[in-house]
């Protein structure tokens, strides 16, 4: 047995392969003798691994492999996936596989599922009931019936290891950051700027330099219309967002437009809920000077084509801003390969704490444009006559900041990292073509928009019944989703209506909790006859 573990550094998870090895060669008891005793720097329970390994080195007869969730799974972080340094795996993008019903078969060569003679069904790329396991809020009844969060966009449900990294930082870290000496300053400092240096890699911003914190997505986009856009908009100018946008990409834009003088554009959609390429051609022009449009739409699951659009836009030379408070979290982000100007999202999107979110700028237009808040931590020197600003992105956070859920935040993109956002996309896209099949089958309901490429949103009405009432009788079921118009009026009265009932889905929701919906709304149908 030592012989088979002294070379194996169980401080990181680059050795996994060799935990196989072990288990091929002693027994079960010696197995969990040596799981109890072993954890990793990153403080996560390698019980559930050997778990996995002795799934997969069991005979057929024996193995349920994706049946039986994962004994001690707590801390699910890296089950799968070693440290971020391996070379990359090429993945197919969800945009191809999703056209024949996901018939890329492929795993990362570090799944064990590689190793399984399996039809790839969007499931099995993790354990679902596993990952649930690190859902505290999931395991509660509500009405007397199990909870099902279906309310996904409005916000996410957060993980032990994030709510865990909150009580840590409290109990040993708090401090205010960057202007102490003392061993607490510096340990929040690190840690908040820690943050900063994952949330640059997790979208691969060239620098931690080009990432701003803000309380969310709507300060994010205001922090850009107060700064960019008093700076460079002038009075005839135009500013083209799109028929799909949440109201929090909708009303800054309108403000300054009304405030600068300046003309708002809108692109316009189809029946399906997808922009119209041809249509946004023929806003741009040499007076365009941004465009703002949200990544993923909140109410259908549209997905844009974001990465033409820039393209589009760049080639009048408009500036563009990206909303991803609804694709952060469901689809793999590269800043860089978008060539986006300004992105922006809410880490409680993507299972990270309230009052927290991201701004990414490019760094010539971070040194351009002015500081939007006065104070402290932002200037380098201040005279009754004059003040000297910091650098980005200090000059853009005054005062002190939300420390602890900054490292939230930077807990719940390590958690989603070692999950792989790639499985991630692939499981929520399964999830959302069941569900419209199952929903679809249901005589009177009326499914809202039916856009080509979608993730994670459905919408619909059961014509005759109010909508809040609709979502009222399903949270009497145990099921939590929104009903109403979702911040984004504009859309749904395109496509005829004024609300909606949407569930909307996540990594750790499951076909039989939308069974339990589908159950449901042919209760409520059939009550209403």
């Amino acid at each position: 047995m030592s012989e088979l573990t002294n070379n194996i550094n169980f401080g990181s998870w680059a050795d996994i392969g060799r935990l196989r090895e072990i288990l091929e060669h002693c027994p079960n008891d010696e197995n969990r003798q040596i799981a109890s005793q072993v954890v990793p720097d990153d403080g996560i329970d390698l019980s559930g691994v050997f778990a996995s390994f002795q799934q997969l080195i069991a005979p057929p007869s024996q193995a349920n492999h994706f049946g039986n969730p994962f004994p001690e799974a707590g801390e699910l972080t890296g089950l799968f996936f070693p440290d971020e340094e391996k070379a990359p795996v090429e993945e197919s993008r969800l945009h191809s596989a999703a056209t024949n019903e996901f018939a890329d078969t492929g795993y990362s060569q570090y799944s064990f599922l590689r190793d399984q003679p399996i039809t790839y069904n969007g499931r099995e790329t993790f354990d679902v009931q596993a990952i649930r396991k690190d859902f505290p809020i999931l395991h509660q009844k509500v009405h007397g019936k199990d909870l099902i969060w279906f309310d996904n966009a409005a916000t996410t449900q957060k993980p032990t290891h994030v709510i865990n990294s909150l009580k840590h930082y409290y109990e040993n870290d708090n401090s205010n950051i960057h202007r102490a000496s003392h061993t607490l300053a510096a340990r929040s400092t690190d840690g908040y700027e820690g943050a900063r240096q994952k949330v640059a890699k997790f979208i691969n911003a060239p620098s931690e330099e080009n990432i701003i914190f803000v309380r969310g997505t709507t300060e994010g986009i205001n922090l850009v219309t107060q700064t960019y856009g008093w700076k460079f908009i002038q009075p005839g100018d135009e500013i083209i967002i799109s028929t799909l946008d949440h109201h929090a990409n909708i009303v800054p834009w309108q403000q300054l437009a009304k405030e600068k003088n300046a003309k708002l554009l809108v692109i316009p959609i189809n029946d399906k809920g997808e922009v119209i390429l041809e249509e946004y051609e023929k806003l741009l022009s040499s007076r365009t000077k941004i465009v703002a449009f949200a990544q993923v739409n909140n109410t259908f699951g549209t997905i844009s084509p974001a990465k033409t659009m820039i393209d589009m836009a760049k080639r009048y030379g408009a500036r563009v801003l990206i909303d991803g408070a609804q694709s952060v979290a469901h689809t793999p982000i590269d800043v860089q390969d978008l060539d986006v100007d300004f992105f922006v999202f809410s880490g409680h999107k993507i299972y990270a704490p309230n009052g927290i979110g991201v701004v990414y700028g490019k760094k010539e237009l971070l040194e351009l444009i002015p500081p939007w808040q006065g104070g402290g931590n932002m200037i380098k020197d201040v005279t009754f006559e004059e003040t000297i600003f910091n650098g980005p992105p200090a000059k853009f956070e005054a005062g002190t900041p939300n420390v602890a859920d900054a490292i939230g935040l930077g807990a719940a993109l390590d958690y989603v990292s070692k999950i792989g956002i790639h499985n991630i996309e692939k499981y929520e896209h399964y999830l959302t073509e069941y569900a419209r099949k199952e929903l679809g089958k249901i005589d009177g309901i009326q499914l809202i928009g039916n856009p080509r490429e979608r993730i994670s949103v459905v919408s619909f009405i059961i014509p005759g019944i109010p909508t809040p009432e609709v979502g009222k009788l399903l949270d009497e079921e145990g099921i939590a989703l929104r009903a109403g118009h979702h911040c984004a009026q504009p859309a749904l009265r395109r496509m005829g209506v004024e609300a909606s009932v949407r569930p909307s889905f996540s990594f750790y929701n499951t076909t039989e909790e939308i069974d339990r919906l589908v159950e449901a709304v042919k209760k409520i149908v059939a009550g209403r006859q």
